[in-house]
């Protein structure tokens, strides 16, 4: 894989994480909204944190479709978990939330299993790449009654 395939997939989860990281800190801003009081909502997006959270969650959105042109949905999703990481370091420290033991310990889980999941290639082969193309059952039955 190139180092701009890397680059990516860390935008991905560097994208997503600072995105919902700049949201949640513009909601606590804003305060509480519901669907019954849509002009909070709308008040809500105007927040300046907010916005900025909604652009980098485009952009998120933007690296994830490149990064699914060229490899597997079984990959790129696992390897987008590095943002678990950086959500929990920036709600620890910029954001001053307490992420306690369990947390911790089921991003630890999260992340090894993710080690294993993004061992293998990046997208699974073409059909017949490097096998011999299987008949399908129709051009078998053609040649049978021949």
């Amino acid at each position: 894989m190139t180092f701009r395939k890397y680059l990516v997939l860390a935008g991905v989860a560097v994208f997503a994480a600072a995105g919902d990281s700049l949201i949640s800190s513009g909601m606590k801003q804003t305060g509480a909204v519901s669907l019954a009081r849509l002009p909070s909502i709308i008040l809500a997006v105007l927040n300046p944190s907010v916005a900025l959270g909604v652009v980098f969650l485009l952009a998120f959105f933007a690296s994830y479709m490149m990064a699914l042109s060229w490899a597997d949905l079984t990959y790129v999703l696992p390897a987008t978990s590095l943002g678990y990481v950086l959500v929990a370091l920036i709600a620890k420290f910029l954001l001053h939330e307490h992420v306690s033991p369990t947390r911790w310990m089921g991003i630890l889980l999260i992340s090894t299993g993710v080690a294993f999941a993004t061992s293998g290639p990046a997208s699974t082969p073409a059909p017949g790449a490097g096998e011999t193309e299987k008949p399908d059952a129709e051009a078998v039955s053609v040649e049978v009654e021949r």
